[in-house]
């Protein structure tokens, strides 16, 4: 794959240890990011040890010791990890402030490392931030670089981010399936995906679409403003023409006045450690959405037709069926991170940017901490259709990066 000449800020290298760490949710191909950073660094001189941090920061601010020698470990037991979904060292949901963050320079001055990788979505990036200013201000010169990751799809100065793709492949083939279900016996079914302030995952779930009469008949995003009415009126418009109707819905769609959906139909949901709504892995917004629809949708002799609703959660992230894009450019963005520091290269973070062509290709490109750090992209409008639905530019754009589907077919 060919990849963009780093940037022209540079520094001499410096002797010391180097440290990679996993954050966030994991995904079916975070462990090639892993490795091609390992891989990467071995023929770097300037490195004296690889680090693995047992759980990201958290791991290494309370457990230093626990530490990983990667460089111990051998090529065939790398590849396997690589192949294997989920956080192979161990994740974290930690979002570090200033003090948090003094508290990791201050155990990567403890062991001497001088090259900080940390493998993750928007927060990561803003942790490797804050670092890197940190260990500049203290005189101490150690580069951090963010290698990215998100089944969200959600960073800015990326086509795409390692981990969409196939998390998008398996909404793609779920949904295929359950159209098939939904054709079987026929009633209103609705699947809530991930996505807490970007659709693309959700957008996803329109790749597997062959025919007209083919599910997701209809798809909410959290970029398009959510009305309970317009949604049974879009839900009751479809049952009557097909006598079914398949539903995608983010779950993080929104009203109007930018209030989650979840929120407003559900009461005592739980909250994170940022004070976000726990939304993955809640069943509660697909139950509040089928209630309605039992209780306003009607067949012609007056009855309410069969509703059904599943939250996918958890099993988009890491399903073990990677896309073969994803695969070959999570590794590929874990080496180029290390080449990065291998040149020199001043702190920074790594973008997928597609190349131009008919055949899809990409590029690598250093891209500064700041321009991604605690920032989200959303759904271009250009990929959107309406209020429920998306465009041929978002399947234009998708098609590539999930790898062939499965052939269905039905009487």
């Amino acid at each position: 794959m060919p990849v963009s000449k780093t940037s022209k800020s540079t520094r001499p290298l410096i002797l010391g240890n180097a440290a990679i760490g996993q954050s966030g949710g994991p995904t079916a191909v975070i462990n090639q990011s892993l490795v091609g950073v390992i891989e990467g660094l071995k023929s770097f001189k300037s490195i004296k040890k690889v680090y693995g941090l047992r759980h990201g920061v958290s791991g290494l601010v309370k457990s230093p010791a626990e530490m990983i020698d990667l460089g111990k470990l051998s090529a065939a037991r790398l590849n396997a990890i690589a192949k294997s979904p989920s956080a192979s060292l161990g994740s974290s949901r930690d979002k570090p402030d200033a003090l948090y963050c003094a508290k990791i320079l201050q155990a990567c001055k403890h062991a001497n490392i001088r090259y900080f990788f940390y493998i993750g979505g928007n927060d990561s990036s803003d942790t490797c931030r804050i670092v890197s200013e940190l260990a500049e201000g203290n005189g101490y010169d150690m580069r951090c670089f963010h290698v990215p990751k998100t089944v969200d799809n959600d960073l800015m100065m990326s086509d795409h981010t390692p981990g969409f793709p196939s998390a998008a492949r398996f909404v793609a083939t779920a949904f295929m399936a359950d159209n098939l279900d939904n054709a079987s016996l026929p009633g209103v079914k609705i699947n809530v995906v991930m996505g807490r302030h970007a659709g693309f995952l959700t957008a996803a779930s329109a790749l597997g679409r062959k025919g007209a009469s083919d599910g997701p008949h209809l798809i909410y995003l959290p970029e398009v403003p959510f009305s309970v009415d317009a949604f049974i009126a879009d839900v009751q418009g479809v049952f009557d023409r097909l006598g079914r109707c398949q539903v995608a819905v983010s779950e993080g769609i929104q009203t109007a006045d930018g209030r989650a959906v979840a929120e407003s139909l559900i009461e005592g949901l739980d909250r994170d450690a940022h004070g976000n709504i726990q939304l993955s892995g809640v069943g509660g917004l697909g139950d509040a959405l089928a209630g309605l629809v039992k209780k306003r949708v009607k067949k012609k002799d007056g009855k309410a037709p069969r509703v059904r609703a599943d939250t996918f959660g958890y099993l988009q992230r890491c399903w073990p069926d990677p896309s073969p894009v994803d695969s070959r450019e999570a590794r590929g963005v874990g080496k180029f991170a290390a080449r990065l520091a291998a040149k020199g290269a001043s702190s920074g973070s790594v973008a997928i940017v597609r190349a131009s062509g008919k055949t899809y290709k990409s590029v690598f490109q250093r891209i500064e901490l700041r321009d991604v750090a605690a920032k989200t992209r959303h759904m271009p409008v250009e990929y959107i259709n309406g209020r429920n639905d998306v465009s041929p530019a978002f399947i234009k754009y998708a098609t590539p990066l999930v790898g062939k589907l499965p052939e269905l077919a039905h009487l």
